[in-house]
């Protein structure tokens, strides 16, 4: 086991946390754009995945290109991608047949599994603080993903367990991902997260409905691409702040990007916030204030952060 002293002392997990919580917050402004072109979502995975892998080259180049092959992190790092990467190919299907309006706001909550998890599994704890910007962030999360409810009508129940799925799987991510730092390099666990993406990009591919009219103009494929790599290089940077910082604060704060994607939006495309909208703001608003001003832990706590893989 890998054992290495706290990041928290120098904020370095705040900076990466921070950067995840904008760079998602811009992906969620501008991605709704190629589809509405007509490039559909799982044209969009498999471009998303791609992106994947200037962010891994990035990332290895910093070590070398040195990766884990041995077993344990063989089993970590395919869990980890299978859970984030096969929970959204679970979520296109499940937006297929349930209401918008209600697959998010479930799927949105999934912090509370991390939390659950580190609490109980890894013993986090938060205190002060950070326990507050906790409690504001679970409720601002749900509030900032909700949706209009349409006219549209639900195809049976299938679309629920889906939901929930995809809930208990990205929760449980973030649990392995943090737990994985003890054994693995954040370089390694980004590798096997790219990966595991474009393995499943066939997955995708059947998915998707090519009798359809499908943009591959500029607005298509390539704005995906540039937009994509947001929520790719936020992905990296995730692996980073759990790397220094605590599951349970890293989650809720990255979980509050919508709300940088709401400001975008009234900023671009003049399109007003709704009440429930506003008041997840406020609350998100004071659940970040709440994590980055929280005073440093007590030296010589220690945290799981990388150490140069084993034979160098």
């Amino acid at each position: 086991m890998l054992k290495r002293s706290s990041g928290h002392q120098s904020g370095t997990w705040l900076l990466y946390a921070a950067f995840t919580t904008v760079s998602w917050g811009i992906w969620g402004a501008f991605i709704e754009i190629p589809e509405h072109a007509g490039f559909p979502a799982t044209l969009g995975y498999a471009v998303w995945a791609l992106t994947m892998i200037p962010c891994a080259a990035v990332a290895l180049g910093s070590t070398g290109g040195r990766v884990e092959w041995d077993g344990r992190a063989l089993l970590l790092g395919a869990t980890i991608g299978l859970l984030g990467a096969g929970g959204q190919l679970l979520l296109f299907e499940a937006l297929r047949f349930g209401p918008a309006y209600l697959v998010f706001p479930i799927i949105s909550l999934y912090p509370v599994v991390t939390i659950v998890l580190s609490v109980t599994l890894l013993r986090e704890r938060a205190q002060g603080r950070q326990l507050s910007g906790i409690a504001l962030a679970i409720p601002a999360i749900g509030l900032l993903s909700y949706v209009e409810p349409t006219s549209d009508s639900a195809a049976g129940y299938g679309w629920l367990l889906l939901a929930i799925a995809v809930f208990f799987m990205w929760g449980a991510q973030a649990y392995v991902l943090k737990r994985a730092h003890d054994h693995m390099s954040a370089e390694g666990i980004f590798f096997y997260m790219a990966l595991t993406g474009v393995l499943l990009i066939p997955v995708a591919l059947l998915m998707t409905d090519f009798r359809a009219p499908i943009h591959w103009g500029l607005r298509g494929p390539y704005l995906a691409a540039a937009v994509h790599i947001l929520n790719a290089a936020g992905a990296l940077s995730l692996v980073y702040a759990l790397r220094y910082g605590k599951a349970i604060v890293v989650v809720p704060m990255t979980a509050l990007a919508p709300v940088i994607t709401i400001v975008l939006s009234l900023l671009i495309y003049q399109k007003l916030p709704s009440t429930f909208h506003s008041i997840g703001m406020v609350c998100a608003v004071l659940a970040i204030y709440l994590f980055a001003t929280e005073s440093p832990e007590v030296p010589g706590e220690t945290q799981a952060v990388d150490a140069p893989p084993a034979g160098t």
